[in-house]
C-alpha cells in the first residue's frame, strides 16, 4: 500500500483510484461495506484508495475535547492494508484544506488532485467549508467532473447504526465483544513498547508498557488480550494477560497499557505491538500489599488463559 500526504502533484500511478472517503476511526463493519463497494467499482483496472484526513478533524475543531480516537493513524493504515488498500490518501487536515467551499474541495481536490474514477461516502457524509456540503451534493458534482459518486447505506447490528461512538460506549462499558461485533475485528492497541518503571519483574510478571496517548481509553481494569509482535526479533503471535489504567496502588500515574506474554522470554523494548482486547476480566483495584496484588495476578492469569483457551 501507497500512503500519500497531498493531493497535487501526483504521479500518474498515485492517481485515478476508486476511493472510499471518510475518517475511518476503527475502520469498523459500516466502513468496511463503503471499502467493499469502493472495491466492486474499482474492477482490475483502477487501484483501491481510502482518502482519510490526518489530524481527524475533530481534534482540530475540538482540542480541548476528550482523547476519543479508537487508533492511531498507524494502526489505521496497517488495517487497511490488511483489507487490501492500495492507496491511501491520508490529506493534511489544515487551513488550507478546510477553507475550501464543497465545490472546490470536489473540484481541486477529488477530481483535479487525486483524478479519482470513483468515490464512495456514507449518506451521512458531510464535506468542505463549514460541513457544507452532503453526498447528494457530492453526487452532483461528480456527475459534472466525470467521476462517480454511490453514496452506500449505513450498516446496522441489533437494529442501530455501527458507529465509532457506539464502539467507544461498549469499550468504555468494559464490552470488548460487543465492540468487536461492530468492528469486524478486536479493538487494538497498537504502538511501541516504552520503558516502564520494572516493577512487574520484581512481582513475576514482566511486563510490555505503552503508551495511550490521544486513545479513547477503554475501562480501566485486566483483560484477556492476543498480541501481535510485530517488528523486532521476537516479531509473531502471543496470547497474555493486560492491565490497562493509571495502577492506583502505585500513585498517581498517567493511563497506560501493560501486557504480560504467556510462555515469553525476551526484551520487547521499542518493538512494535498490537495489543487485541478479547475478554474484560476485572476492574481496576487497589490492594493493601504486595503479596495480594501477586495473588490477584496470579488469579487474572488463570482467568485470562481460560478466556482464550
Amino acid at each position: 500500500m501507497r500512503i500519500l500526504r497531498r493531493y497535487h502533484d501526483l504521479d500518474p500511478d498515485a492517481r485515478g483510484a476508486s476511493a472510499a472517503i471518510g475518517n475511518f476511526d476503527g475502520v469498523h463493519l459500516g466502513h468496511q461495506a463503503v471499502l467493499d463497494v469502493a472495491r466492486a467499482e474499482a474492477g482490475p483496472e483502477a487501484p483501491l484508495g481510502v482518502v482519510t484526513f490526518e489530524p481527524h478533524p475533530r481534534q482540530v475543531f475540538a482540542p480541548d475535547a476528550p482523547a476519543f480516537r479508537l487508533m492511531n493513524a498507524e494502526a489505521r493504515a496497517h488495517r487497511l492494508d490488511r483489507l487490501g488498500v492500495e492507496r491511501l490518501y491520508e490529506l493534511p487536515f489544515d487551513g488550507d484544506l478546510i477553507a475550501l467551499p464543497p465545490r472546490d474541495f470536489a473540484e481541486r481536490v477529488l477530481s483535479r488532485g487525486l483524478g479519482l474514477s470513483h468515490v464512495v461516502v456514507g449518506r451521512d457524509f458531510r464535506f468542505g467549508k463549514g460541513r457544507a456540503g452532503g453526498a447528494e451534493d457530492l453526487r452532483a458534482f461528480g456527475a459534472e467532473m466525470g467521476f462517480g459518486v454511490i453514496v452506500a447505506d449505513l450498516v446496522e447490528t441489533g437494529g442501530r447504526e455501527i458507529s465509532s461512538t457506539r464502539i467507544r460506549e461498549a469499550l468504555s462499558e468494559g464490552d470488548p465483544g460487543l465492540a468487536a461485533e461492530m468492528l469486524g475485528h478486536r479493538h487494538r492497541i497498537d504502538g511501541p513498547v516504552i520503558a516502564g518503571e520494572r516493577r512487574g519483574r520484581t512481582l513475576g510478571y514482566p511486563t510490555a508498557n505503552m503508551d495511550l496517548e490521544g486513545l479513547h481509553l477503554p475501562r480501566f481494569g485486566v483483560y484477556a488480550v492476543d498480541v501481535d509482535i510485530l517488528t523486532g526479533p521476537h516479531a509473531g503471535r502471543a496470547r497474555g494477560v493486560a492491565s490497562l489504567g493509571v495502577r492506583p496502588m502505585f500513585g498517581e500515574n498517567r493511563p497506560n497499557l501493560e501486557t504480560y506474554l504467556f510462555d515469553f522470554s525476551g526484551d520487547l523494548y521499542g518493538a512494535e505491538l498490537s495489543v487485541g482486547l478479547v475478554a474484560f476480566l476485572r476492574g481496576e483495584e487497589r490492594f493493601d500489599d504486595v503479596e495480594a496484588l501477586v495473588a490477584q495476578m496470579d488469579d487474572d492469569s488463570r482467568r485470562a488463559r481460560e478466556a482464550l483457551a
